[in-house]
């Protein structure tokens, strides 16, 4: 088993790292950003009105996007859901509205499928060969969809080092526990072996909640980190989680 150590932390006897994916591994906020600007643009295309609300629900304001907000940190349904809920404030039904909602998603995501992935954070492949090379094993866990938690893999040609590439695609969403437990069974590894690293205070309530031996709150760039207070530490970039043995 391999000792962690941040700052002034260690984390004794681990055998797995599970990761979040946008805002942990890459700076992610350029595509989200972009994204949800054309989602509700097309919404408002059919329901005049109902576009600068929801990219408030977002938590998109100008060129700034909510590290913490709907679009950073929930998942595809959550988005869903939330821009169905304002189009069915227009009067049309609960179907009706989520329809739309779908529809528009789908049309956005057709549009940005080609694409760049984001680009990884420094450090972020330095340290998953020396996690891989200490023997632990290692998992993403995101609020995206599997499928493009795995083009992510792909695409940065990262198989040799990633065990797990999972999404949200069901009901199962950040912050509930279970779907931590659901990577750990798919690890093969106890929660209380495994350290979850994250820039969200979901990533921390999820992990804590599982039974996770620790959780690492990463605050990259210009955030101040003081909504990761459930963290056991905080660090401002990746090369700062060092293997002791």
């Amino acid at each position: 088993m391999t000792i962690i150590q941040c700052r002034d932390v260690k984390f004794e006897q681990i055998q797995a790292v599970i990761f979040d994916k946008d805002g942990t591994l890459v700076d992610a906020a350029s595509f989200w950003r972009s994204l949800g600007y054309k989602r509700s643009r097309l919404i408002d295309a059919q329901i005049p009105g109902v576009g600068d609300p929801l990219l408030m629900a977002f938590g998109i304001q100008d060129d700034r996007l909510d590290p913490d907000g709907l679009m950073a940190v929930g998942s595809r349904r959550d988005n869903e859901i939330a821009a169905a809920a304002y189009i069915a404030e227009t009067g049309r039904g609960w179907l009706e509205s989520l329809k739309i909602a779908r529809q528009a998603f789908a049309e956005a995501d057709q549009m940005f499928a080609k694409d760049a992935q984001p680009p990884l954070f420094v450090g972020c492949l330095e340290l998953l060969k020396l996690l891989a090379e200490a023997g632990l094993k290692l998992g993403i866990l995101s609020a995206d969809t599997t499928q493009r938690v795995q083009q992510f893999v792909s695409h940065y040609q990262l198989s040799p080092y990633i065990q797990l590439s999972m999404g949200v695609d069901a009901n199962l969403s950040k912050p509930d526990p279970a779907l931590f437990l659901k990577a750990c069974e798919a690890l093969g590894v106890a929660p209380s072996r495994i350290l979850m690293v994250g820039d969200s205070p979901l990533d921390m309530e999820m992990a804590k909640q599982a039974g996770a031996a620790g959780c690492i709150g990463i605050c990259q760039g210009s955030r101040a980190g003081k909504d990761l207070q459930d963290a056991d530490v905080t660090i401002a970039q990746l090369d700062q989680i060092q293997v002791i043995c």
